[in-house]
């Protein structure tokens, strides 16, 4: 996963829009349920769903439902992941043509 430029780039891009990133800033702390992170924004649920769609599309943040309410939680796994590729990108001193 480290060299895999088109995973981690649709996980940058992902995060960057700027309440995504705040999502993820949020979950760092712990799971939280739909609603606690509603508290944090001036967005609807629907406008909420699609931003959890697109983190967990790009297997950053995962979910459980428990009855009716839906909690999310970051995927540790993809976290560590991206942070070893960004350090790979910035810190390779061996570049050539073919680690592209």
């Amino acid at each position: 996963m480290i060299k895999d430029f088109e995973k981690n780039i649709k996980i940058f891009k992902a995060i960057g829009e700027i309440n995504r990133a705040k999502i993820i800033r949020i979950l760092s702390t712990g799971e939280k349920c739909a609603g606690r992170l509603l508290e944090e924004f001036n967005f609807t649920q629907p406008t909420l769903s699609h931003h959890m769609k697109v983190l967990i599309d790009c297997n950053l943040v995962k979910y459980r439902k428990d009855k009716t309410v839906t909690y999310y939680s970051l995927n540790e796994e993809t976290c560590c992941n991206v942070k070893r590729f960004f350090n790979y990108i910035l810190t390779n001193n061996n570049i050539n043509k073919n680690n592209f």
